[in-house]
C-alpha cells in the first residue's frame, strides 16, 4: 500500500488497527471484497485464540451469512458486506506489535488497554475487525467486541471516564518493547445507541511522527465495543469514527442478544 504513515505508526498503534490500515489502502480497488492486508498471513481475530473471526462476505457486498457454530461475539462482530462502502477484515499484520500495551501511569492504563488488540484482563472473549473506508481515502477504523460480566463492563466505562480526566496531559505506553506517547487526551461528544458510552480524542506520537486518533467505547449489557479511527493517508488530520459504523456494530450486538 502506498501510505507512508503505515511504517511509522507501527510504534504508535498496535496490531488492532493494522487490519484497518490494510483495508484503508489508497491503492485498493473498491470491489467490495475484503483483501488481506499487505504482509499479513494470519487469519482469525488476534487475541481470541480462534480462527472463526475470518471474514466470509461475498464479493457482491451482500451481508455475510451467519457462521455455523459461531459464538455470540462472532455473530455480533462486523463482516464484509455489512457496511456498503467499507471493506472489513479479520486479518492482522503479523509484523505489528500485539497484546496489551502497558501505560507508564497506572491511572492511564484503561486508555492504553483501549489501544491494544487484547483488552483488559476482565474481558472474557474478544473479536477484532479492521474496517477501511472506500469513500474517504485513508480512513481506517478498528473494531473490537468483548464480553464481560455486566459489573466489570460498567466498571470499565467508569474507569475510562476517570482516566480521560486524569490523563489529559498525556501518557506513554509500551508494547513488545515499542513505546509511543499519547498527548492531548480530551473527552469528545459522540452519540451511540448503547446503554452507556465514552468517547475521546488523542494525538499519538513516536519520534517526529504523530497521528490524530478518535476512540469510542460503548457498553451494551455485558458486551463492550471499542472503535478506534484515524486517517492513515494524512495522520495529522482529525478523524472520527463514522456514525454508520458505530450504529451497525451496535445493531449487530443487540441482535446477537
Amino acid at each position: 500500500m502506498r501510505i507512508t504513515a503505515r511504517a511509522t505508526t507501527v510504534a504508535l498503534l498496535p496490531a488492532l488497527l493494522f487490519a484497518a490500515v490494510g483495508c484503508g489502502s489508497t491503492d485498493t480497488p473498491a470491489t467490495g471484497k475484503a483483501p488481506a492486508p499487505s504482509g499479513s498471513a494470519a487469519s482469525g481475530a488476534p487475541g481470541t485464540g480462534t480462527s472463526a473471526g475470518t471474514s466470509t462476505g461475498a464479493a457482491s457486498g451482500a451481508p455475510a451469512a451467519p457462521k455455523t457454530g459461531a459464538t455470540k461475539l462472532e455473530r455480533a462482530s462486523l463482516e464484509q458486506g455489512d457496511l456498503p462502502g467499507y471493506q472489513i477484515s479479520s486479518q492482522s499484520n503479523p509484523n505489528a506489535p500485539h497484546g496489551q500495551p502497558q501505560a507508564d501511569k497506572k491511572a492511564c492504563q484503561p486508555l492504553a488497554d483501549a489501544m491494544g488488540d487484547k483488552p483488559d484482563p476482565a474481558a472474557r472473549e474478544s473479536v477484532n475487525r479492521g474496517i477501511g473506508s472506500q469513500r474517504q481515502v485513508g480512513l481506517a477504523v478498528a473494531a473490537t467486541v468483548s464480553s464481560y460480566s455486566e459489573s466489570d463492563a460498567k466498571r470499565l466505562v467508569s474507569r475510562l471516564r476517570q482516566a480521560i480526566t486524569a490523563c489529559g496531559g498525556g501518557f506513554s505506553a509500551t508494547i513488545e518493547k515499542q513505546t509511543g506517547s499519547y498527548k492531548d487526551v480530551k473527552a469528545a461528544a459522540y452519540k451511540t445507541g448503547g446503554d452507556e458510552s465514552v468517547s475521546w480524542t488523542t494525538t499519538a506520537v513516536a519520534g517526529d511522527t504523530s497521528a490524530q486518533v478518535h476512540l469510542v467505547v460503548v457498553r451494551q449489557g455485558g458486551t463492550v465495543v471499542r472503535l478506534t479511527a484515524l486517517n492513515v493517508a494524512a495522520a495529522g488530520q482529525k478523524a472520527q469514527v463514522p456514525q454508520e459504523v458505530a450504529d451497525k456494530q451496535l445493531e449487530k450486538v443487540k441482535r446477537a442478544g
